[in-house]
This record gives C-alpha cells, structure tokens and sequence, in this order.
C-alpha cells in the first residue's frame, strides 16, 4: 500500500484493515481496499492525472469526487468514458488513462438550433421560400 493514504481522519477516525484487492492501472498492478473507487485508490498510491482535457491535451484528474464534474473519466475494461471517482474497484481491473475522451456535454445538434425568436422564424419561412 501506498504512504499517500488516510489511515487515521480527525474527524472519521481510524481506518480499519479490509481485503485487499489488486487491479491494473496502465499497465502496472496496484492494490486499494475493498470499498475503494477507482479514484480513491490512485489517489492513495500518489497518482493524480487520469486523462488529458478532450481539446486542449491539458491533465484531468480528480476534481469534485463525487461524480458531477466528469473530470475523473477513464477507460474501465475496455468502457470508455467511465467516472472513476464513482466506480469501485474490482479484483484485475484493467483500467487505462491518457486517451481522449469524449466530451460528455458537447451537442452538435445545438449549434443548428435557433438562437432567438428571429432566427426561429428565418427558419420557418426559408422552408417556405428559399429567397428568405
């Protein structure tokens, strides 16, 4: 195990001994405790940057753990865009990092939906008559 986790909280307090369990994180075996997400337990090993940003190539990693912001994303036996701050680990996990991921929220349709009223009716009367 590594000396980045939490074994004695101020506040929850002492963490007790459970099963260990091993799983591959690109490429190299580590261990976390059952109950573990997959981000808690990198992140007890020191391992901070799960993905590089979609467009930019900047590091992601964990940012609110609790599963709203998308940033903790991997790839989970071969499942791409999967949140590792909401997935717990398994024994022999495979779990890869460092691909580009999907952005969860871009729409393609949006950008082809009318912005205001105007072009809301532009549209409708272009259907009607294509000089408008």
């Amino acid at each position: 195990m590594s000396n980045h986790r939490i074994m004695d909280h101020p506040v929850l307090g002492k963490l007790e001994k459970t099963e260990e369990i091993t799983f591959i994180f690109d490429g190299k075996s580590y261990t976390g405790f059952k109950g573990d997400t997959v981000a808690s337990a990198l992140l007890a090993h020191g391992i901070r940057q799960l993905r590089v940003q979609e467009e930019s190539g900047n590091p992601r990693g964990i940012y609110c753990n609790i599963g709203h912001c998308f940033e903790c994303r991997v790839t989970i036996n071969h499942v791409e865009g999967v949140r590792s701050c909401m997935t717990p680990i398994e024994h022999n996990m495979v779990v890869e990092s460092g691909r580009l991921q999907p952005v969860p929220f871009k729409s393609t349709e949006a950008d082809k939906l009318p912005r205001t009223y105007a072009e809301f009716e532009r549209g409708l009367h272009k259907e009607d008559d294509p000089h408008v």
